[in-house]
């Protein structure tokens, strides 16, 4: 099966392009509005840009009607953004927290999960989450679809402070990721939780871009 997304039609009765990248981690994003109200809602176009400093990236596609996502609104309006780990134990607020709601409503209420204050955005973050980055707000790319749906903003952010909770911090320093249980998006309306992990180090590997493979930090002293 081949065909060209951009003239043909799908043959399949379900497109295979978001079934084929996969898995895609959950930017479960918490802001507030300008007037105050908290907003909670799940991105699985997110990712990380680079270490050193560390950014990140959501892709968020318009409503059908044109009007642009509240997580895009606040992030500009108020210059932060937080990401919140969607976990198994989470999936049933990480999928209320995916509805259109108005704008004027209080997301975390309505998923059931408890505001911890942040130490430097003005918003929240999900006090069940067992990790979260307060990010900083950098800039808008907009980029026209076929459709008003189709259409997207990509919002770029750098991350000013991360919460990570103890009690899934190995003795090592690692993260504990099979406690955890991440879940990712995978195409349709499936999911994949993270239970099981396995390493592979590059062959003679030394030096400084392989010290970032591995997540060594790089010194803030600039002295």
């Amino acid at each position: 099966m081949h065909y060209d997304p951009t003239t043909e039609d799908c043959p399949l009765p379900f497109s295979p392009f978001k079934a084929c990248t996969v898995p895609r981690p959950i930017g479960w994003l918490s802001t507030v509005s300008k007037d105050g109200v908290h907003n909670l809602a799940p991105y699985s176009q997110w990712q990380n840009l680079t270490f050193d400093p560390p950014m990140v990236m959501f892709a968020a596609n318009q409503y059908p009607d044109g009007r642009r996502k509240d997580t895009v609104l606040n992030a500009e309006e108020t210059g932060w953004f937080v990401w919140n780990m969607a976990t198994y134990d989470l999936r049933e607020a990480v999928n209320i927290s995916a509805m259109a709601l108005a704008r004027d409503e209080d997301e975390f209420e309505r998923a059931g999960v408890t505001k911890a204050a942040c130490m430097d955005a003005p918003g929240a973050r999900v006090a069940e989450s067992p990790c979260h980055f307060e990010c900083k707000y950098l800039s808008t790319h907009r980029l026209p679809g076929n459709s008003p749906v189709g259409t997207i903003d990509v919002v770029y952010g750098q991350v000013m402070r991360i919460h990570v909770a103890d009690e899934v911090i190995l003795p090592s320093g690692k993260i504990d990721i099979p406690k955890i249980q991440p879940i990712a998006r995978m195409g349709y309306y499936d999911y994949a939780r993270i239970s099981e992990t396995f390493e592979m180090r590059i062959p003679s590997a030394s030096g400084v871009a392989e010290d970032g493979l591995e997540g060594k930090p790089t010194s803030t002293n600039t002295n």
